[in-house]
């Protein structure tokens, strides 16, 4: 889940980072009384999850509480690359010096972490690794040892920070760690660190993504989540503990397991060229269990999307067997109802596959096809969600 920059501000300074006053505000009011409590020149910050904000005047300084009412008005409900602008954080002014750049991430294809430096921050990091690959020192980080005061110190020097400048940075260098593994994230960003006209080092923009996967530790990660432009079947999907995406297609997908699902999406795509192109509409993983309630659940969301047309389940039985995801689908039709209005197009194999065939056959459901293969049944769900 990535982080809104008012939140990995607020996680930075809950683990010792050295940020400036920042206050979240949804309307102009609230900015100018941010804006007020602060103090002297602000930035009022449009907080999506995009970068360009200051590109698409979604970053203005504002002298005044009058002018940071006036700015946020002009920012709040703005379209920043098709993300529109709920809040605003009300950021205290900066007095600039220098600017730097760092993060640490999870380096899957090396199946470590990876720390990145720079004295020369603020610009887009990507750029500048284009243009300048040398003035960014790209060190690895040993999950087994993490960052520690000398791992610290060896980022520093590798990026070539100014002997003065040493300590303080790696002091930084070593709370944003404590944010980076104390919150289970995969990415921790500040993009520019900044020195400050005093000599202090500060993180002035922060990037934060944590791992959804370790959300059992931090049941104070579920205040993080951005209701306001969650997908809704999403945000019901995830009621329910399923693993769904949606797409842009006309044929829902439910299968168990993810490299199940991914071919099937794979399968289906190539089959909707031969019927209007149609494509997959979503991802969704059952899991191992197909009890009436979970399919009942899956069924659910996938037809609350207005584009579906048709729905392909394609399941392997292997711990819960076929029939059991058979009796699972016929209690699932019951229980949905009227609510189960498109076409069905059923594919087992695996486990008690005869029986669980069988099953659905006797129960004879007018919106259930059968397919033998999951390349038939592909081609029955596109077809149908064709029209054809």
């Amino acid at each position: 889940m990535d982080l809104f920059e008012y939140q990995a501000r607020d996680l930075f300074e809950a683990h010792g980072v050295p940020v400036l006053a920042g206050i979240v505000a949804h309307t102009p009011e609230e900015a100018k009384a941010a804006a007020e409590k602060i103090g002297g020149v602000v930035v009022v910050k449009a907080q999506v999850k995009v970068g360009g904000r200051g590109k698409a005047g979604g970053v203005k300084v504002a002298k005044t509480p009058d002018e940071a009412y006036s700015y946020a008005s002009d920012i709040l409900g703005m379209d920043i690359k098709g993300h529109t602008v709920h809040k605003v954080m009300i950021a205290q002014g900066a007095d600039i010096a220098e600017e730097y750049y760092f993060s640490v991430l999870l380096d899957r294809s090396n199946r470590n972490y990876l720390a990145m430096c720079s004295v020369e921050g603020g610009m887009e990091i990507e750029q500048l690794a284009v243009e300048r690959p040398e003035a960014l020192a790209r060190i690895a980080v040993d999950p087994g040892t993490g960052i520690d005061q000398a791992k610290a110190e060896e980022i520093v020097d590798a990026a070539g920070f100014a002997p003065e400048l040493r300590d303080g940075v790696v002091a930084t260098i070593l709370r944003l760690w404590d944010v980076f593994v104390k919150e289970d994230a995969t990415l921790v960003e500040v993009n520019p660190l900044v020195k400050t006209g005093s000599g202090d080092i500060i993180a002035l923009d922060g990037k934060v993504t944590i791992d959804e996967n370790a959300e059992f530790r931090h049941a104070e990660h579920a205040a993080l989540e951005d209701k306001d432009s969650a997908d809704p079947l999403e945000a019901k999907a995830k009621e329910h503990d399923l693993n769904y995406v949606k797409l842009d297609g006309e044929v829902g997908i439910i299968g168990n397991g993810a490299g199940l699902v991914m071919s099937t999406l794979d399968v289906v795509a190539y089959a909707g060229e031969a019927h209007g192109n149609v494509k997959p509409a979503n991802f969704l993983d059952i899991g191992g269990g197909a009890s009436a309630e979970v399919m009942a659940a899956g069924l659910d969301v996938i037809l609350g999307d207005s584009q579906v047309k048709s729905v392909f389940v394609n399941v392997f039985g292997g711990i819960t067997a076929c029939d059991a995801v058979a009796n699972g689908i016929v209690k699932a039709l019951e229980i949905l109802g009227d609510e189960a209005n498109k076409p069905l197009v059923v594919r087992l194999d695996g486990n008690n596959v005869e029986e669980g065939r069988r099953i659905l056959a006797e129960a004879n459901h007018p919106l259930v096809t059968l397919a033998d293969t999951m390349d038939e049944g592909a081609d029955k769900a596109a077809a149908l969600a064709y029209g054809k």
